[in-house]
Protein backbone atom coordinates (compact mmCIF):
# COMPACT_ATOMS: atom_id res chain seq x y z
CA UNK A 1 0.00 0.00 0.00
CA UNK A 2 1.56 3.72 -0.90
CA UNK A 3 0.95 6.30 1.15
CA UNK A 4 -0.19 9.80 0.85
CA UNK A 5 3.00 12.09 0.81
CA UNK A 6 3.11 16.07 0.96
CA UNK A 7 5.65 18.13 0.02
CA UNK A 8 6.15 21.74 2.02
CA UNK A 9 8.14 24.25 2.08
CA UNK A 10 8.96 27.99 0.86
CA UNK A 11 7.21 29.42 -1.94
CA UNK A 12 10.36 28.10 -5.23
CA UNK A 13 11.31 25.45 -3.08
CA UNK A 14 10.10 23.00 -5.31
CA UNK A 15 7.61 20.98 -4.05
CA UNK A 16 5.25 20.95 -7.35
CA UNK A 17 8.80 19.86 -9.55
CA UNK A 18 9.83 17.43 -7.29
CA UNK A 19 6.22 16.07 -6.24
CA UNK A 20 5.68 15.38 -10.22
CA UNK A 21 9.08 13.70 -10.87
CA UNK A 22 8.00 11.92 -6.99
CA UNK A 23 5.20 10.95 -8.42
CA UNK A 24 6.18 9.63 -11.75
CA UNK A 25 8.88 7.18 -9.53
CA UNK A 26 6.60 5.94 -7.54
CA UNK A 27 3.60 5.52 -9.85
CA UNK A 28 0.82 7.68 -7.95
CA UNK A 29 -0.99 10.66 -8.82
CA UNK A 30 0.54 13.86 -7.89
CA UNK A 31 -1.94 16.02 -6.03
CA UNK A 32 -1.51 20.53 -6.21
CA UNK A 33 -3.63 22.45 -3.78
CA UNK A 34 -2.85 25.62 -5.82
CA UNK A 35 -4.24 24.22 -8.72
CA UNK A 36 -7.21 22.83 -6.68
CA UNK A 37 -7.98 26.20 -5.69
CA UNK A 38 -7.41 27.60 -8.99
CA UNK A 39 -9.94 25.36 -10.50
CA UNK A 40 -12.77 26.14 -7.63
CA UNK A 41 -12.13 29.59 -7.80
CA UNK A 42 -11.69 30.46 -11.27
CA UNK A 43 -8.77 32.39 -10.85
CA UNK A 44 -4.76 32.85 -10.15
CA UNK A 45 -4.01 32.70 -6.53
CA UNK A 46 -2.47 35.95 -7.04
CA UNK A 47 -5.90 37.47 -8.66
CA UNK A 48 -7.60 35.95 -5.65
CA UNK A 49 -5.28 37.41 -3.11
CA UNK A 50 -5.91 40.76 -4.81
CA UNK A 51 -9.61 40.91 -4.57
CA UNK A 52 -9.91 39.06 -1.13
CA UNK A 53 -7.09 38.79 0.76
CA UNK A 54 -4.80 36.28 2.33
CA UNK A 55 -7.21 35.04 4.92
CA UNK A 56 -9.94 34.54 2.65
CA UNK A 57 -7.76 32.28 0.72
CA UNK A 58 -6.13 30.50 3.68
CA UNK A 59 -9.91 29.28 4.41
CA UNK A 60 -10.05 28.00 0.66
CA UNK A 61 -7.01 26.23 1.17
CA UNK A 62 -7.72 24.77 4.05
CA UNK A 63 -10.83 23.22 2.67
CA UNK A 64 -9.02 22.26 0.05
CA UNK A 65 -6.31 20.04 2.26
CA UNK A 66 -8.88 18.67 4.18
CA UNK A 67 -10.34 17.52 0.73
CA UNK A 68 -7.10 16.15 -0.64
CA UNK A 69 -5.41 14.20 2.48
CA UNK A 70 -8.18 11.98 2.24
CA UNK A 71 -6.66 10.25 -1.12
CA UNK A 72 -5.27 6.89 -0.43
CA UNK A 73 -2.02 7.55 -2.32
CA UNK A 74 -0.23 10.19 -4.18
CA UNK A 75 2.04 13.06 -3.80
CA UNK A 76 0.65 16.47 -2.59
CA UNK A 77 2.43 19.53 -3.07
CA UNK A 78 0.84 22.06 -0.77
CA UNK A 79 1.12 25.82 -0.75
CA UNK A 80 3.97 27.73 0.87
CA UNK A 81 1.80 28.86 3.48
CA UNK A 82 -0.10 26.17 4.62
CA UNK A 83 1.51 25.29 7.75
CA UNK A 84 0.72 28.76 8.95
CA UNK A 85 -3.04 27.48 10.77
CA UNK A 86 -2.13 25.29 13.46
CA UNK A 87 -5.04 23.02 11.91
CA UNK A 88 -3.73 22.46 8.73
CA UNK A 89 0.18 21.35 10.15
CA UNK A 90 -2.26 18.55 12.21
CA UNK A 91 -3.83 17.53 8.91
CA UNK A 92 -0.51 16.44 7.24
CA UNK A 93 1.42 15.12 9.88
CA UNK A 94 -1.56 12.95 10.77
CA UNK A 95 -3.03 12.41 6.91
CA UNK A 96 0.29 12.17 5.06
CA UNK A 97 3.99 11.35 5.24
CA UNK A 98 5.28 15.10 5.35
CA UNK A 99 8.56 15.69 3.27
CA UNK A 100 9.99 19.47 4.58
CA UNK A 101 12.03 20.81 0.76
CA UNK A 102 14.19 23.50 2.86
CA UNK A 103 15.75 25.77 1.00
CA UNK A 104 17.57 28.84 2.28
CA UNK A 105 16.13 32.53 0.52
CA UNK A 106 19.24 32.83 -1.14
CA UNK A 107 18.80 29.90 -3.52
CA UNK A 108 15.17 30.99 -3.43
CA UNK A 109 15.66 34.83 -4.83
CA UNK A 110 17.60 33.11 -7.74
CA UNK A 111 15.00 30.70 -8.55
CA UNK A 112 12.18 33.12 -8.54
CA UNK A 113 13.70 36.44 -9.82
CA UNK A 114 11.21 36.46 -13.04
CA UNK A 115 8.38 35.04 -11.25
CA UNK A 116 5.28 37.69 -11.08
CA UNK A 117 3.12 35.07 -9.98
CA UNK A 118 3.86 34.81 -6.31
CA UNK A 119 1.47 37.20 -4.53
CA UNK A 120 3.74 37.25 -1.08
CA UNK A 121 7.07 38.00 -2.81
CA UNK A 122 5.49 40.57 -5.37
CA UNK A 123 7.39 44.20 -3.95
CA UNK A 124 10.73 45.99 -4.08
CA UNK A 125 13.22 43.76 -2.03
CA UNK A 126 11.95 39.45 -2.50
CA UNK A 127 15.19 38.65 -0.73
CA UNK A 128 14.06 40.24 2.85
CA UNK A 129 10.69 39.06 2.14
CA UNK A 130 11.88 35.19 1.76
CA UNK A 131 14.14 35.61 4.69
CA UNK A 132 11.23 37.37 6.90
CA UNK A 133 9.10 34.16 5.36
CA UNK A 134 12.07 31.95 6.29
CA UNK A 135 12.47 32.90 10.28
CA UNK A 136 8.71 32.80 9.99
CA UNK A 137 7.82 29.26 8.76
CA UNK A 138 11.01 27.11 9.20
CA UNK A 139 10.00 26.33 12.52
CA UNK A 140 6.36 25.52 11.27
CA UNK A 141 7.65 23.66 8.51
CA UNK A 142 10.40 21.56 10.66
CA UNK A 143 7.05 20.65 13.46
CA UNK A 144 4.81 19.11 10.91
CA UNK A 145 7.73 17.35 8.44
CA UNK A 146 8.70 13.81 9.25
CA UNK A 147 11.53 14.10 7.05
CA UNK A 148 13.45 17.45 6.45
CA UNK A 149 15.19 17.70 3.19
CA UNK A 150 17.60 20.71 1.79
CA UNK A 151 17.35 21.50 -1.52
CA UNK A 152 20.50 22.50 -2.90
CA UNK A 153 20.97 19.18 -4.64
CA UNK A 154 22.44 19.42 -7.73
CA UNK A 155 19.18 18.66 -9.92
CA UNK A 156 16.14 17.81 -8.76
CA UNK A 157 16.56 13.92 -9.84
CA UNK A 158 18.72 13.93 -7.48
CA UNK A 159 17.25 15.24 -4.73
CA UNK A 160 14.04 12.68 -5.54
CA UNK A 161 16.52 9.93 -5.64
CA UNK A 162 17.40 11.01 -1.82
CA UNK A 163 13.80 11.55 -0.80
CA UNK A 164 12.71 7.61 -2.50
CA UNK A 165 15.54 6.71 -0.58
CA UNK A 166 14.90 7.78 2.79
CA UNK A 167 10.72 6.59 1.79
CA UNK A 168 12.27 3.38 1.18
CA UNK A 169 14.76 3.01 4.26
CA UNK A 170 11.91 4.43 6.44
CA UNK A 171 9.28 1.54 4.69
CA UNK A 172 6.75 4.02 3.99
CA UNK A 173 7.26 2.94 0.54
CA UNK A 174 8.39 -0.19 -0.92
CA UNK A 175 11.07 -0.98 -2.25
CA UNK A 176 12.04 0.61 -5.97
CA UNK A 177 11.98 -3.16 -7.39
CA UNK A 178 8.71 -3.73 -5.58
CA UNK A 179 6.92 -0.46 -6.73
CA UNK A 180 4.28 0.04 -9.22
CA UNK A 181 4.54 1.05 -12.59
CA UNK A 182 4.06 4.93 -13.09
CA UNK A 183 0.73 6.07 -13.73
CA UNK A 184 -0.53 9.46 -15.07
CA UNK A 185 0.54 12.29 -13.27
CA UNK A 186 -1.38 15.59 -13.57
CA UNK A 187 -0.22 19.19 -13.39
CA UNK A 188 2.18 20.93 -11.65
CA UNK A 189 4.56 23.86 -12.79
CA UNK A 190 7.94 24.36 -13.09
CA UNK A 191 10.62 26.02 -10.38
Amino acid sequence: MLALISLIGLPGAGKSSVGIQLARRVGCPFLDSDQVIERRVGMSIKAYFELHGEESFRALESDALAELVKAPSGVLATGGGSVLRASNRLLLRQGTQVVYLRAMPEQLVRRLRHDKSRPLLQGHDPLTRLQELFVARDPLYRDTAHFVFDTGYPTISRLVKAILAQLESSGILPLRSQALPPAAVQGGSNV
